[in-house]
């Protein structure tokens, strides 16, 4: 179960705003429906979506995982 300030992996692509499965966010709101609320940064801080997203479509982040650097157009 993720709480808030848990880091979350996108589990599919939202080309709408730029984001492929693998990035990774920051929950900011849990809704009591299960829902979440999550933010997605680039490197300089920079809020690039926030999204209302199901269980489903993201993931904990595993602390065996390394990050990953792309470039956003």
């Amino acid at each position: 179960m993720s709480k808030e300030h848990d880091l979350v992996v996108l589990r599919r692509d939202v080309p709408a705003h730029g984001l492929k499965a693998g990035d990774v966010g920051v929950v900011v709101g849990v809704y009591p429906e299960g829902g979440l609320e999550v933010e997605f940064v680039n490197a300089g801080g920079t809020t690039l979506a926030v999204l209302t997203l199901s269980k489903d479509e993201l993931r904990p982040m595993a602390g065996s995982e390394i990050l990953h650097v792309r470039a956003v157009a």
